[in-house]
């Protein structure tokens, strides 16, 4: 079994690994998501005594550990690293037996997605030079994908089933690989517009099952809504609201197949107006009810 905890902007999973996850060759320990509000403590105390650190000591943990910072800004030091100024895009490496500390600044706070992980796999990639020891902060830059991924491994980890810490080993591999593609091969090098369009992706795959006044989060972005419209469409295809939908009705799928909740409690969860709006935007977007799509990928 994991141990785990959760709140309304704090998720996080503990994960025991048995001989059999070992032989694999790569095992995860720890998974999770922390939104840090401004002028809040850091970190937090719920972290079992092997993971909790006081900021101003740091710590020494025997496992790698990618952190991603998707907003906010702080300050990140290690044994080989003197201390730097971390902010959103920003993802840091932190390895077994290396001395290391970091936290956000009180008056910006930050979300973090975080993996930690072992095994003779990650010891290769570090041995043989994907990675190395003293350099720990990789400008990646805002990427819906990337944060994609850091849920799917909280999702599994958070479903436990058997044979998850080889899903959850493929999982961070690929991050692994998308970190190294978007550091190396500089694509991060986006404009301000791409950023501000990326940004905005994540915050509405984060809050897919809230409701999103996409005027207020053009606002957040600092920038017009007009422009915000027209540039999203331009780079996605889709105006905000309707790529909100999109994502809407996505989850909306994974919930059918992967939940026993009624067609009613998915149309609440996810804020639709009501159940026959629901029913109506799923039916546009799939050809099918939400119970004929149900069945049928049940069947298969």
């Amino acid at each position: 079994m994991a141990t785990d905890y959760h709140q309304e902007g704090i998720e996080f999973k503990y994960l025991i690994v048995n001989d059999m996850d070992r032989k694999f060759g790569l095992w995860v320990s720890t998974v999770g998501y922390q939104s840090i509000p401004a002028e809040s403590p850091y970190p937090l105390r719920q972290h079992p005594s092997g993971y909790y650190f006081n900021a101003q000591k740091g710590r020494v943990l025997d496992e790698y550990q990618l952190v991603y910072i998707t907003r906010g800004r702080g300050l990140f030091a290690s044994t080989a690293t003197s201390e730097r100024q971390v902010c959103r895009g920003r993802l840091m490496l932190l390895f077994p037996g290396q001395w290391h500390t970091y936290h956000p600044y009180r008056q910006s706070g930050w979300d973090e997605y975080y993996v930690g992980f072992n095994g003779p796999i990650a010891d290769g990639l570090l041995r043989n030079g994907f990675f190395t020891d003293n350099c720990q902060i990789l400008d990646v830059g805002a990427n819906e994908e990337l944060v994609t991924l850091f849920l799917k491994a909280i999702e599994v980890a958070r479903e436990d089933k058997n044979s998850s810490q080889q899903l959850l080993a493929g999982i961070v591999m690929h991050i692994i690989g998308m970190v190294l593609s978007l550091w190396k091969n500089k694509l991060f090098e986006m404009s301000d517009i791409d950023q501000k369009i990326e940004q905005a992706k994540i915050i509405m795959n984060e809050q897919v099952e809230q409701s999103i006044d996409m005027e207020e989060l053009a606002m957040r972005l600092n920038i017009s809504y007009s422009w915000f419209r027209k540039v999203f469409k331009d780079y996605t295809g889709y105006a905000p609201a309707k790529y909100f939908q999109e994502l809407k009705l996505r989850r909306a799928k994974q919930l059918l197949v992967g939940s026993s909740l009624t067609i009613k409690e998915i149309a609440y969860r996810l804020h639709y107006a009501s159940t026959e709006h629901f029913l109506v935007q799923f039916k546009k977007h799939a050809t099918c009810t939400p119970t004929e799509y149900r069945q049928r990928v049940r069947k298969t």
